[in-house]
């Protein structure tokens, strides 16, 4: 005497079969990879005041990354790079002494000034030293005295 759930039929699947399949695929979804993003905080600043660049999801897997205002990958716009390994930055050519990288990533700049403001980008290597970069925008106001 057989099993009822042994009497397949070639092509045929168990309700168990079909039950724990159905189950574990609405439980189990696949890795998703979050997506680095970079917001000014505050998103605009008031002149003298200070605004972190925050990263949100930075990869784990990171050799290096770097901090450039206006263009990526120009010595001149260079601000701060990380060293993942060493746990060390080292200052640019645009390295005003204002600038603070953290290991997270995010960037706290104080005294903003007017000229502060403008594109500033993200850019990070890999393990595979595949590169990665993001951009934020900082805005930068006067601040009216009365």
């Amino acid at each position: 005497m057989e099993l009822a759930s042994a009497r397949l039929h070639k092509g045929q699947i168990s309700w168990w079969g079909l039950l724990l399949t159905a189950s574990l695929l609405t439980t189990w979804s696949p890795p998703t990879t979050a997506q680095v993003t970079i917001e000014a905080v505050p998103p605009d600043v008031a002149e003298g005041k200070d605004v972190l660049l925050l990263v949100h999801n930075l990869p784990q897997a990171l050799r290096v990354y770097y901090w450039f205002k206006r263009k990526a990958k120009d010595r001149d716009n260079e601000i701060v790079r990380f060293i993942v390994s060493k746990n060390e930055n080292i200052t640019g050519l645009a390295y005003s002494g204002r600038e603070t990288v953290y290991s997270n990533g995010s960037l706290l700049f104080q005294n903003v000034k007017k000229s502060d403001e403008g594109v500033y980008i993200l850019y990070m290597l890999n393990k595979d030293f595949d590169d990665i970069q993001k951009s934020v925008r900082l805005y930068v106001h006067s601040e009216k005295h009365h």
